[in-house]
């Protein structure tokens, strides 16, 4: 008989010498082969009524058969055919198609998958024995004084065996358990040990803003005991002062790294003494891996007395992770509830359309299945959009009348999804803490949502049944989908056990269940934005010769994976010095100041050089209008956020006809037939020229703007500001066009506080308003200024009164220096062949021809002159970031009423 052997990514081989024959069976009427003497026959069945009679037959003969609940696979391995050879057959599921059809089988590494798979059913189901979770009290491994602030009073087997640990040692630790085992728990712990035990602060990073939320939300009772915690992510500016006395920060991994590059913090972080890290296996994430990389091979270099506490799913390679770190590993196999998964199977199909109507009529069938049984269910999809249609659709099945109601008619959609049990949960989502409340208190038996809630958000359930195997245009990797499985037979719900299906094509399934059955393997992601990383550590004096960044690469988990050579580090130095972020002398690296102001703004250095190059290519604008097309089709076309940011087939004619006006909602009129086609970015144009041209459209509760939900909207104004302020803040540096960064300045302003519903030209008051407030305020106050300031009449910051105005947060001194700050003394006169200026000290004056620009600095407040034949144009910029510009640059010094200008 032959040996089929392959060998999975954690390292051992497997083979098949036995005589096999291991069936999923979903058809009560099913038989099984005849089998020579000695083969390992075993039998997986729906543990369903309907199935007796077949429980009974196999029961009678001797063949070993177990039930599973929600058995919806239909799959043989055996290795009675083709040779002796192992071999996998898996069936389209009876819920897709009432007569399903077998697929090719499958040989080697795949159906090798499919045996363990099958083992890892069999096993799960495998005859109960006593529980023998022993949970410890709180009292015998924690320090009485901290009793009041775990949630528990006792800890249960994964929490006791890291506990331990990190009482008994400063030693780095990786936790490697299950989803659901209670790592938060561990995470406290850690904080609260470094806070009273050492009297230093802790930091907890997770990856996603709506975690630091939620994570906030557990430790508000932390703070009703006196200790100080502030939470930091990426849409709350920072308090300086306040988070200087903090105790512990809880953050997103970007905003930690952010204010490792702010050096009015340098002072607070070196007081960090453990730095817990929530998901650390997302150090594989394509996103976020690379910036998780970078801020701990730091760490671990550098402040070598900074404590990780590493906190992990299931991964395969945890031992390399913990290795690099220098970290004892703590792997954990106990989970409070039994979690099974499945691979249901659709068939194949050349029209994408069919393989998307199979896959939702076997979302809806399983959520039926489940849900008729009592269960809740956590349907996960690929898009928002893709939540709100199945929502719909699963409303529908469960005798909802959902005739003339659209996925975009957002409020009859969720008056049909509350009549029939279910909550839906996307970011932008208005009910979405609602769906979450409802959920978790078993009033809602349903949640339809995006990825959201698979990275932590404790929405638990019995069944969790992930529809897309895409995530917008990405593929999901192994990761995301154990994040997802992991919110099924979560304890906090009641459940014992959890069960988890992947919807998957016949083309991908022998893939998905392969990897799987390996598990998710870490690899180091930093390579696709090295220069970034070189340029954040040049920029924080950690690197600053060629020969401390080849140190710092040695200590990467890239290195550790074995990326030994120096020449993507070369190329990626290289990239920076071509790109002006820095400069390379005789092997000394030294940031520029558009490289620290790149590396503080967290905009990568491929984008920014990118950006600048469009701008520069530009003609010069005759007027506001032309400026800020121009400036928001560059930004659009070279920001991948941008251009890839998506909407519905049947929302696109809504975005061409609002880019063919421009964004004015009056002009929007062209028909269907008269319109461009779409293309990639126009969703981010329309977005960013609505708020240039129709600021009126963004009143309180808008749904849509020009038939556009504003749902597609929304990410795209949240994440402009960053890229407009980082343009507008160059104006001074003269590294893009002078016109261009007075035109960023003004319409950054307008999308960040678009809620005030300003015209052209409010950028500079906004900017007196965001001065007044100071950070810390400015979400709570700058509206409250703007109101008072504009019921008065008032349109630019030029007033004469040197008395702060009501909800002004300067006094004193701060304030009149903030006066003195201002544009409002600029004088610029312009001749044929020089410009001459008066401004505050410290300013910068730009002066520019239709090809050329340069700046020079302006000492004190005496006028200067500058020599430029051909001049057409120039501004002057503040230290402090007011500007005044002539021609028509000068629409930018005051507000216009809206549509004016």
């Amino acid at each position: 008989m032959s040996r089929e052997t392959v060998t999975f990514s954690q390292g051992f081989e497997l083979s098949e010498p036995r005589k096999l024959h291991w069936q999923k069976i979903t058809d009560p009427e099913a038989k099984l082969p005849e089998c020579p003497p000695g083969t390992d026959v075993r039998v997986l069945i729906p543990d369903e009524p309907r199935f007796a009679t077949l429980w009974n037959k196999f029961s009678a003969e001797g063949i070993p058969v177990r039930r599973l609940p929600y058995l919806v696979e239909q799959e043989t391995i055996s290795t009675l055919e083709n040779g002796g050879r192992l071999t996998a057959t898996v069936c389209e599921s009876h819920l897709s198609r009432q007569l399903p059809r077998a697929f090719p089988r499958i040989t080697g590494p795949a159906a090798i998958a499919a045996r363990e798979a099958f083992m890892m059913l069999w096993e799960a189901q495998a005859p109960a024995v006593a529980d023998e979770t022993i949970s410890v009290p709180v009292s015998e491994l924690v320090p009485r004084a901290w009793h009041m602030y775990l949630p528990f009073p006792t800890l249960n087997p994964a929490q006791a065996e890291a506990v331990e640990r990190i009482l008994d040692s400063d030693d780095h630790l990786v936790v490697v358990a299950p989803t659901g085992a209670g790592k938060t728990v561990i995470g406290m712990v850690s904080a609260l040990n470094t806070i009273f035990e050492q009297g230093r602060k802790a930091v907890w990073l997770v990856p996603q803003r709506s975690l630091t939320a939620e994570l906030d939300q557990e430790l508000e009772g932390w703070r009703k005991r006196g200790l100080r915690v502030e939470r930091l992510s990426g849409e709350f500016s920072v308090d300086v002062e306040r988070t200087r006395n903090s105790d512990l920060w809880v953050a997103t991994t970007e905003k930690f790294e952010a204010m490792c590059r702010t050096v009015s913090l340098r002072e607070a972080l070196a007081e960090v003494n453990c730095l817990i890290v929530d998901e650390i296996h997302l150090l594989g994430d394509p996103t976020r891996g690379g910036i998780l990389e970078a801020l701990l091979a730091r760490l671990k270099s550098e402040n070598p007395k900074v404590r990780i506490i590493g906190l992990s799913a299931t991964v395969s390679n945890a031992d390399q992770v913990a290795q690099w770190l220098g970290a004892r590993l703590i792997k954990v196999s106990w989970r409070p509830s039994k979690l099974t998964w499945q691979l249901p199977v659709v068939a194949a199909n050349k029209e994408f359309s069919q393989v998307d109507a199979a896959r939702t009529r076997l979302a809806t069938s399983l959520t039926r299945m489940i849900t008729a049984d009592g269960g809740s269910v956590v349907v996960f999809c690929g898009s928002k959009r893709g939540v709100r249609r199945m929502a719909l659709i699963i409303a529908g099945d469960r005798g909802v009348n959902i005739r003339d109601v659209h996925p975009d008619d957002l409020d009859r959609l969720h008056e049909a999804c509350e009549a029939a049990g279910i909550g839906l949960h996307y970011k932008g989502w208005d009910h979405k803490l609602e769906a979450e409340r409802r959920f978790r208190a078993r009033k809602l038996q349903i949640l339809v949502a995006t990825s959201t809630v698979a990275a932590g958000v404790n929405l638990p359930a019995r069944a969790v049944v992930v529809r897309d195997t895409e995530i917008g245009f990405n593929k999901l990797d192994v990761a995301t989908v154990q994040q997802m499985f992991g919110r099924a037979g979560r304890v906090g719900a009641g459940e014992t056990q959890g069960w988890a299906f992947l919807i998957v094509d016949e083309a991908e399934h022998a893939s998905w269940q392969r990897r799987l059955v390996a598990g998710n393997t870490v690899h180091s992601q930093i390579g696709g934005s090295l220069a970034d990383h070189v340029l954040g550590e040049a920029v924080q004096q950690r690197i600053s010769t060629v020969r401390e960044a080849e140190r710092w690469w040695v200590e990467t988990f890239a290195y550790q994976q074995g990326s030994e050579s120096q020449q993507p580090l070369r190329e990626a130095i290289s990239a920076l010095v071509d790109g002006g972020f820095a400069t390379e002398t005789h092997g000394t690296l030294q940031p520029t100041d558009l490289g620290g102001l790149t590396a503080r703004m967290m905009v990568p250095a491929a984008e920014g050089s990118s950006m600048r190059l469009a701008l520069s290519r530009l003609a010069l604008p005759e007027g506001p209008e032309e400026a800020e097309f121009a400036l928001i089709s560059a930004l659009c076309q070279h920001v991948p956020k941008f251009t890839q940011a998506s909407v519905p087939e049947d929302i696109k004619i809504a975005v061409t006809r609002l880019l063919a006006a421009r964004g004015d909602l009056s002009r929007a009129t062209l028909r269907p037939a008269e319109l461009p086609a779409y293309l990639p970015g126009d969703v981010a144009r329309v977005a960013l020229l609505v708020v240039a041209n129709n600021s009126m459209a963004f009143q309180s509760g808008i749904r849509h703007i020009g038939g556009v939900p504003y749902a597609n909207l929304h990410p795209i104004l949240e994440e402009a500001p960053r890229y407009l302020h980082w343009i507008s803040a160059q104006g001074p540096l003269g590294t893009v066009p002078p016109w261009s960064a007075i035109v960023a300045a003004d319409l950054g302003r307008r999308v960040r506080w678009r809620r005030c519903k300003s015209g052209r030209g409010a950028g500079r008051l906004l900017w007196m308003c965001e001065q007044m407030s100071t950070p810390a305020y400015a979400e709570s106050t700058v509206a409250s200024l703007w109101d008072a300031a504009t019921s008065r009449g008032i349109v630019s910051p030029d007033w004469l009164s040197t008395t702060p105005p009501k909800h002004c947060r300067l006094v004193g001194d701060d304030y009149m220096a903030l006066l003195r700050d201002r544009a409002t003394s600029v004088t610029v006169n312009l001749e044929s062949d020089r410009v001459t200026a008066v401004g505050p000290a410290g300013s910068v004056l730009a002066v520019w021809t239709d090809k050329i620009h340069e700046v020079v600095r302006m000492r004190g407040t005496s006028e200067i002159s500058v020599p430029m034949p051909g001049v057409s144009g120039a501004a002057v910029f503040t230290r402090r970031g007011d500007y005044h510009g002539i021609g028509w640059l000068a629409k930018y010094s005051r507000m216009h009423a809206v549509n004016e200008g």
